[in-house]
């Protein structure tokens, strides 16, 4: 019978591990047996986006493999914010918006890790923080964090010149202390996240150590970024969510299918379980070829957020509009009222008031630029002004460059 693969190594030559606390003891450990590990979720948000995507599917690497994920929603930090890679203090919430973002959060992970049986749990943070006795608190957790060593952090290090206030300096100590809360209840022994939270990984081995005694692990994975260093997952919209209200499974689809070359290849490696064998052939695809990789891209990761249902219906209604022009339900649609265009309006206003384009400026360039259409014609002019004449069964399309369609339907 062949050995099962090691998920580190999985995760290792899939490009996922940044850092880790001691990589030989982590890789033993995860080769050996069941490991209980947790990733922390802040509900910041009524929705995970594309950045918590490569978490959760590391969550299920480690879980196919026969570990157990803790999902740690941090209701109890949200209320104080984690100052990692902000510039300005995050404007505080209230309990019950955390906790309705928390509620959100469930039902999208389920897509993804496996809840049932005790396979992996859901904890909150609010749970243990928000009863804290801060006196208590200092003299049992405080005593062991140096000030000095705090300091160099990184997540720190980029607030000084600007003021970080003491409520976000508490940060650290209290996700080390979820660290040990987790490690004390559920036996978990290692911490997971992104690459950005190295410091406050470490804060909590560290804090295991001093107060227990004994060894817990941590392994930090590379932040979703463009090959030229720019985080993924930003639209002109604003952020690339998993649920389907906020970036519907079109746009969310279109999103992937319109990656730039040199990033499907990473993007298949961390976002979908494509055999390492295919997406290494797929390496070697060249100029056309590379939008094949893209459309299995696109395919696959909707069909991991959405469902291979909801994947197919996108994907033909993709290929529908891109390979013969045509309509199709699944188009992104925007309704406007009929009055507008009995009146006629400025293609540039039309634009706007349906929000094709951010602003006037961006349509005004697109135009300009020639990769404004509308039915399939070139927009020549700024002053085109569109009425009932350009309407077919009450609709028309627009597009921007080849890719970027929208039915705006007249009621």
């Amino acid at each position: 019978m062949e050995k099962k693969a090691n998920v580190f190594d999985i995760l290792m030559e899939r490009g996922f591990i940044a850092q880790t606390t001691n990589q030989e003891k982590i890789r033993e450990l995860l080769g050996s047996g069941s490991v209980t590990f947790y990733i922390g979720f802040d509900p910041t948000a009524d929705s995970l986006h594309v950045g918590h995507l490569l978490q959760l599917i590391a969550m299920s690497h480690m879980q196919r493999a026969g570990h157990k994920p803790i999902a740690l929603i941090g209701g109890g930090t949200a209320m104080v914010g984690d100052p990692t890679g902000k510039t300005d203090m995050r404007r505080m919430m209230t309990r019950e918006e955390i906790q309705h973002n928390g509620d959100r959060f469930k039902v999208q992970m389920r897509n993804l890790v496996d809840f049932t049986d005790g396979r992996a749990i859901m904890v909150d943070n609010a749970d243990w923080l928000l009863g804290l006795n801060y006196v208590s608190f200092l003299r049992e957790i405080g005593v062991h964090f140096s000030v000095n060593r705090m300091l160099t952090a990184e997540c720190f290090k980029t607030r000084l010149e600007r003021g970080l206030s003491f409520i976000e300096f508490n940060y650290m100590l209290m996700q080390s202390y979820d660290f040990l809360r987790l490690f004390q209840e559920y036996g978990c022994i290692m911490q997971l996240g992104g690459d950005d939270q190295w410091s406050n990984i470490l804060g909590g081995v560290d804090l295991i150590r001093r107060v227990e005694g004994k060894e817990a692990y941590g392994m930090t994975f590379q932040l979703l970024t463009t090959s030229d260093g720019k985080k993924m997952g930003k639209t002109e919209k604003g952020a690339v969510w998993l649920d389907p209200q906020k970036t519907s499974p079109y746009e969310f689809y279109q999103y992937w299918r319109n990656v730039q070359d040199a990033d499907v290849i990473n993007c298949l490696k961390l976002l979908t379980f494509v055999p390492m064998d295919r997406i290494r052939e797929m390496e070697t695809w060249k100029d056309a070829r590379i939008n094949e990789a893209k459309k299995v891209l696109a395919y696959e990761v909707t069909a991991i957020v959405h469902g291979r249902e909801e994947a197919d219906k996108v994907h033909r209604a993709a290929e529908a509009i891109f390979s013969k022009g045509e309509d199709s339900a699944d188009m992104p649609s925007v309704a406007i009222d009929r009055s507008v265009l009995k009146e006629g309006i400025n293609i540039l206003d039309l634009l706007v008031k349906t929000g094709f384009v951010p602003s006037k400026g961006e349509g005004r360039r697109l135009i300009q630029q020639g990769g404004l259409y509308l039915n399939n014609e070139r927009v020549e002019s700024l002053d085109r002004t569109v009425n009932e004449s350009d309407l077919k069964d009450s609709r028309m399309i627009v597009r921007k460059g080849k890719k970027s369609y929208c039915r705006i339907t007249a009621e």
